[in-house]
């Protein structure tokens, strides 16, 4: 089954509380975080104490994905604060295979992302061992730009790869989702789909992600 996960980037932090009890009332299926270190992309956007705070109030799984260099060392840390799924970038981890290890140690779910730029072929050795493959389909560090076209055939050669290896792995894309392309990424092959901007940019965020959850 298709899932909605909302990234908080782009919510109202001054009413925190209230932005999550939208998502928990909605037909969402996981809190997406976004955690930016400003040295790997060139934004900063929170940390622990946020992340502590949004697991206290939700009723959803949370989907951690990690835009920091040198994640392994904050594995632990993620887990404590209550990350369900532990997202790297492939880009970061020079010894991928013993981070998605450690994080699968913690009792979490493992991912790795691809930026824009890097071929899904990266995965070929890793695929098996994972539990989701996030494509980024913006360059990553901000929210509300717009999506990158060849998203679409990255998905559509990653599911090969993934159904040739026997692999489980969701595929998840992130960036610049909304009405008018979430169904196209959905018959490409994608199983996972982040929406920020789009939702709270929405006059009613809750009928948006229960139209956005029906498209696929």
């Amino acid at each position: 089954m298709n899932k909605i996960a909302v990234s908080i980037l782009n919510c109202d932090f001054g009413n925190l509380n209230r932005e999550i009890e939208m998502i928990n009332r909605s037909d969402a299926d996981w809190f997406h975080l976004d955690i930016m270190d400003g040295i790997f992309v060139p934004n900063i956007s929170f940390g622990f104490p946020i992340i502590r705070a949004v697991k206290s109030k939700a009723a959803k799984p949370l989907d951690a994905h990690l835009m920091i260099a040198s994640p392994d060392r904050y594995i632990k840390d993620f887990k404590a604060a209550g990350a369900d799924w532990l997202t790297v970038h492939y880009e970061t981890c020079p010894h991928l295979h013993r981070t998605v290890q450690n994080i699968k140690q913690e009792g979490m779910k493992a991912g790795v992302t691809l930026n824009p730029h890097s071929p899904v072929g990266l995965l070929e050795d890793i695929v098996g061992d994972i539990d989701l493959a996030l494509l980024m389909s913006v360059n990553p560090g901000f929210g509300g730009q717009d999506f990158i076209e060849n998203t679409c055939d990255k998905i559509a050669r990653l599911r090969e790869m993934i159904e040739k290896k026997g692999s489980k792995a969701l595929i998840q894309v992130d960036g610049g989702i909304d009405a008018g392309n979430i169904a196209k990424l959905a018959k490409a092959g994608a199983d996972v789909f982040v929406v920020g901007s789009f939702i709270f940019r929405a006059a009613d965020p809750v009928q948006t992600i229960r139209e956005l959850a029906a498209a696929v």
